[in-house]
């Protein structure tokens, strides 16, 4: 039996994306109990190198809506990544949500042997399958972007756990 490449794709975003939404409402209402400012949760790092928590959260979505269109072989929205805030960032996952919603099985499965062609004509040029593109690329970095955004958020004190990260299965 073998499995379908959109169904490697667009349902596991969605899943994580929903599940961040919904660790975002709890990180805001943290925020608020605790009488911290949001920013000291958006600006969190774990790291003084490691990109901040509202960074994390917009390089997951850039994944997820990428990878979904490339796949798709449609055109990929682009976002400005200006988000300063937790109602911005809901706002960033709802559009991105909308938009891998959109597509359908049929726009993915099958195209496991597509070119995918990142960075073209850079010295960081990347060549991939589309199969190779989603299951060793892509949700990769999905993941590492979502858990750091997670882990951020549990670092610093907000109460979430392995549930929250998984969201509804």
């Amino acid at each position: 039996m073998t499995i379908s490449l959109y169904s490697a794709s667009v349902p596991v975003f969605q899943q994580m994306l929903k599940a961040l939404s919904e660790i975002l409402v709890k990180a805001e209402a943290h925020a608020t109990e605790k009488n911290i400012q949001p920013e000291a949760l958006l600006q969190a790092r774990l790291f003084p190198d490691m990109l901040n928590f509202t960074r994390q959260v917009q390089i997951a979505v850039d994944f997820a809506k990428g990878a979904s269109a490339r796949l798709a072989c449609v055109e990929m929205p682009q976002y400005d990544d200006t988000e300063t805030s937790f109602a911005e960032l809901q706002a960033l996952l709802s559009k991105t949500l909308a938009f891998i919603g959109t597509i359908k099985p049929e726009q993915i499965d099958g195209n496991e042997g597509i070119e995918i062609i990142l960075r073209p004509g850079t010295p960081k040029e990347k060549r991939f399958t589309g199969q190779t593109y989603l299951l060793s690329y892509s949700l990769p970095q999905f993941f590492f972007h979502v858990t750091t955004a997670y882990d951020l958020l549990r670092h610093n004190g907000v109460a979430i756990g392995k549930r929250d990260y998984m969201g509804a299965v």
